[in-house]
């Protein structure tokens, strides 16, 4: 596995477990974990991954802080895309 994919599921793995964070964004976190753990083509892993942060970027129920990580997180699979 791509180590810039190892440091994103990190990343997410902490978003995940962070208190702040609605559960249903942490549902969609890890399944956007799992979609990066899959042994699929990586496009095919960071795409569906893309697709669930996509959908919570714009949650209301989420700090901003929280927003912003996600964010940058996105813009770190963006380049391995």
């Amino acid at each position: 596995m791509d180590e810039r994919i190892i440091n994103i599921i990190a990343a997410l793995e902490e978003l995940s477990n962070d208190h702040a964070v609605p559960k249903n964004v942490k549902i969609r976190i890890e399944n956007s974990i799992k979609d990066l753990k899959q042994d699929d083509d990586p496009s095919i892993s960071v795409n569906k991954a893309l697709n669930e942060l996509d959908q919570i970027a714009d949650d209301t129920n989420m700090e901003s802080f929280t927003r912003t990580q996600i964010w940058n997180i996105v813009s770190m699979l963006e380049m391995i895309r």
